[in-house]
C-alpha cells in the first residue's frame, strides 16, 4: 500500500514534514546568539533542528531539491525558509541584518561559523595571554 507524495511530506520521520504547531516565528533556543556565545548557542539551536529533524537544511545534507518535480520542490522550500526563520528568530537584531538575504539555512550556518570562529580564535588568544600575564604576575 503506497500513499500519495503529499502523504510522505506529513510523516514526522520526513525532514519536509512540518508540525501543524510550527510557525515562523517559533524561537527554538533560550539564548539568543549574541557576539559572545556563539559555541554553546550553536549547539543549543543543533540540539533543538536535530530535535525537529530539520539538521540536514542547515548541514548541507538534504540538498535543494531541482525545481523539476514542483511538490518536491515546494516541500523543500518550505521547510528551509521555516529553517532560516527559525534561526533568524534566535539571533541578536544587530546580527539578524546582516542574515536577511541569504537563501538557505546551509548559507545562514556558513556565515556564521566564518565570522564566530575566527573571533573567538583572537579573542582565546587574548584570554591566554592574559592568564599567562595572572600567573607570572
Amino acid at each position: 500500500m503506497t500513499g500519495s507524495l503529499s502523504d510522505s511530506f506529513d510523516n514526522g520521520s520526513n525532514p519536509y514534514c512540518l508540525h501543524q504547531s510550527d510557525n515562523p516565528g517559533m524561537v527554538l533556543v533560550t539564548q539568543i546568539l549574541t557576539n559572545d556565545n556563539f559555541h554553546s548557542w550553536r549547539r543549543s539551536m543543533m540540539l533543538a533542528l536535530s530535535a525537529k529533524n530539520k539538521l540536514g537544511f542547515v548541514d548541507e545534507s538534504i540538498q535543494a531539491l531541482d525545481s523539476s518535480s514542483p511538490e518536491r520542490f515546494s516541500a523543500w522550500t518550505r521547510a528551509n525558509s521555516f529553517v532560516n526563520s527559525w534561526i533568524l528568530n534566535s539571533v541578536s537584531k544587530d546580527i539578524t541584518v546582516s542574515l536577511l538575504y541569504h537563501t538557505t539555512a546551509a548559507e545562514i550556518r556558513k556565515d556564521l561559523v566564518e565570522r564566530f570562529q575566527q573571533s573567538n580564535g583572537r579573542r582565546l588568544f587574548q584570554l591566554k595571554n592574559k592568564l599567562n600575564d595572572l600567573v607570572q604576575g
